[in-house]
């Protein structure tokens, strides 16, 4: 089929690296290696964080799904429109207009609607949401935690699971070679959940200084001055690797023996399963998205949300444990290389696109 990829928060072409970006990247891979033909149908960012920017967007919206409707007037038009993460500061303004004016699927990718932005004044920006929701051909979640509340706000909605996966082919290609002491962390340097979880990373590896450990951090961001600070008076354990490549993330990775971050607000975090795919068990929180990606006891251990002192004696317990962490680490790659490639994915996408494709906005 020929697909008209939108991702309304951020484009698969932005210039800022992120989850989303990925995510958004990754599907159409897997769309693509399932045999569709892909394209991103437009760039226009629709992300508000006030209602004064959201208003101020509306005469661009009203000009760019003009463009969409004029370009597949006389150009052949697509047979599907995939939406990845609409949500109330980022709704899609096109796909549902466009996939009723030309008779197509409208599909969603973790799509979210929560009830209590309504109270908050986004109901009127929100409504539109809830409604390409029930009236999609189906809502893929990655998560049964994602899909357990738009069955709850939308009980008539069509939906379907899709696991959170990755390309693990440059995982493949690297050989596990871990130093069982050196902790490792990828993450984006920015204000929010990120900036929580580096601090709570923090608090906890002060409770554990008299333990042989180091950390390895790559990532960067507008908060990296102040993420440094965080770890103030740990110099000499704390290696500040920077942005990387994807080919240097996952030989750093491979070279690491236990991948820490607390995931505080993850929605599953895919870096999760990058750090499995090199071999690395995960310490996280049982909170949010994370236990979609991490298996606990299986190919990492999951500590209460928000407990420094679990999470400190968690990541103590691997350091202490080498056979532990070795088994952990091993199980953890076999995981995400056996069930969370990109391959299988497609499989999975395809059978649920195959499975929708003839049922429309109705």
């Amino acid at each position: 089929m020929r697909v008209a990829f939108y991702a309304p928060m951020k484009s698969p072409n932005h210039p800022v690296p992120s989850g989303d970006r990925l995510m958004a990247r990754l599907l159409i891979r897997a769309l693509e290696l399932a045999g569709h033909e892909v394209e991103v149908a437009s760039e226009f960012r629709t992300y508000a964080d006030s209602l004064e920017a959201a208003a101020e967007l509306e005469p661009a919206i009203r000009a760019e799904l003009e463009r969409l409707r004029l370009k597949w007037s006389s150009e052949p038009r697509p047979e599907l429109w995939f939406c990845y993460h609409p949500y109330y500061k980022s709704p899609d303004p096109f796909g549902p207009a466009v996939s009723a004016e030309f008779a197509i699927p409208y599909i969603t990718a973790e799509a979210s609607y929560a009830a209590k932005r309504d109270r908050t004044g986004w109901a009127a920006r929100q409504k539109p949401i809830g409604e390409a929701i029930m009236r999609a051909a189906v809502n893929i979640s990655f998560t049964t935690r994602d899909e357990a509340g738009l069955a709850a706000a939308f009980p008539r909605a069509r939906l379907a699971g899709l696991k959170p996966f990755i390309d693990t082919g440059l995982f493949e290609m690297v050989s596990p070679a871990p130093d069982p002491h050196r902790l490792m962390t990828v993450a984006m340097m920015r204000p929010g959940d990120k900036m929580e979880s580096y601090a709570m990373l923090a608090k906890a590896l002060r409770l554990i200084e008299d333990r042989p450990w180091t950390l390895a951090v790559i990532g960067d961001g507008p908060m990296r001055q102040e993420v440094r600070a965080l770890f103030a008076g740990l110099s000499g354990r704390v290696e500040w690797l920077g942005e990387r490549n994807a080919v240097e993330i996952a030989q750093l990775l491979a070279r690491g023996g236990i991948y820490v971050w607390p995931g505080c607000g993850e929605a599953y975090g895919l870096a999760y399963l990058e750090a499995q795919a090199a071999g690395l068990p995960v310490i996280a929180q049982e909170t949010a998205g994370v236990p979609a990606v991490v298996r606990a006891d299986m190919t990492g251990l999951l500590t209460p949300d928000g407990d420094v002192a679990a999470y400190a004696g968690a990541v103590t317990a691997l350091l202490d444990d080498r056979q532990r962490r070795d088994a952990m680490g091993q199980a953890a790659r076999r995981f995400v290389l056996d069930e969370r490639s990109l391959a299988t994915a497609a499989r999975v996408l395809d059978g649920i696109l195959r499975d929708s494709a003839g049922t429309g906005v109705t």
